[in-house]
């Protein structure tokens, strides 16, 4: 779901970007910009999805309806300009009505005899050690990830390093973005060296919450205001 949402985005962007660049009398080449970037897209999608179903971490079910799920959150997030402009007030009474909503509905389940982690037990039963079924792969876990990540955006944007630094002066400048790029890209990578205990299932998901919730703060508050004022300690010591 994360890799098709984020691809869907870059693939659209990087097509309005060409359209807006090239001349009617381009429309050949905006045809073979369009086929190359939508095949490369399916392509990783593919690859993806096989790789997940084959090592077992997801049912082949789930990954076809993750790649749907991220293009439609992709699509909502396009369109629903409010989610950007939304107050953190905002963001925790839609946190909570999600989970209060998740939690209800399973329990609804449970009193229909339907086991929402049905799935699990079937993992178990056929992969050749069962050690290998992660915690991290159960729906409960994908809620708590989610909502940390909502939480952690609803933080950022309305944090005085956000609006400071993405909404100031810089915000507009290619080297500022290409700057919190690059540096976001590289710190993303750390945090896939920070490995979460799964001894305890509620410590587990207290600190997925605070992972996934870091997440976005960093990448959206904290990196571009440490990006800005670095810009800005140069350009005085310019004057």
């Amino acid at each position: 779901m994360g890799s098709s949402c984020v691809w869907y985005v870059m693939v659209t962007a990087a097509l309005s970007f060409t359209v807006s660049q090239l001349e009617k009398s381009s429309v050949t080449l905006h045809r073979l910009a369009w086929s190359f970037l939508w095949s490369v897209f399916w392509l990783i999608q593919i690859s993806v999805c096989i790789s997940r179903v084959f090592i077992a971490t997801h049912f082949p079910h789930q990954v076809i309806l993750g790649v749907i799920g991220g293009m439609l959150v992709a699509e909502a997030f396009e369109h629903t300009p409010g989610i950007h402009m939304a107050s953190l007030n905002m963001y925790l009474k839609t946190n909570i009505f999600l989970f209060l909503f998740a939690l209800g509905f399973y329990l609804l389940l449970r009193l229909l005899d339907i086991d929402l982690l049905w799935s699990v037990p079937i993992a178990k039963k056929w992969c050749a050690n069962p050690d290998w079924i992660h915690m991290d792969s159960t729906p409960f876990a994908g809620l708590v990830r989610n909502l940390g990540v909502l939480f952690g955006l609803g933080f950022a944007i309305n944090s005085k390093m956000f609006l400071v630094s993405c909404r100031g002066e810089n915000g507009c400048r290619p080297s500022f973005r290409l700057l919190c790029a690059v540096t976001s890209l590289a710190t993303l990578q750390l945090y896939h060296f920070i490995k979460i205990p799964t001894h305890t299932e509620p410590l587990f998901y207290l600190l997925s919450f605070c992972k996934s919730a870091s997440i976005p703060l960093t990448v959206v508050a904290l990196i571009p205001y440490g990006v800005h004022m670095l810009m800005r300690a140069r350009e005085k010591k310019i004057k």
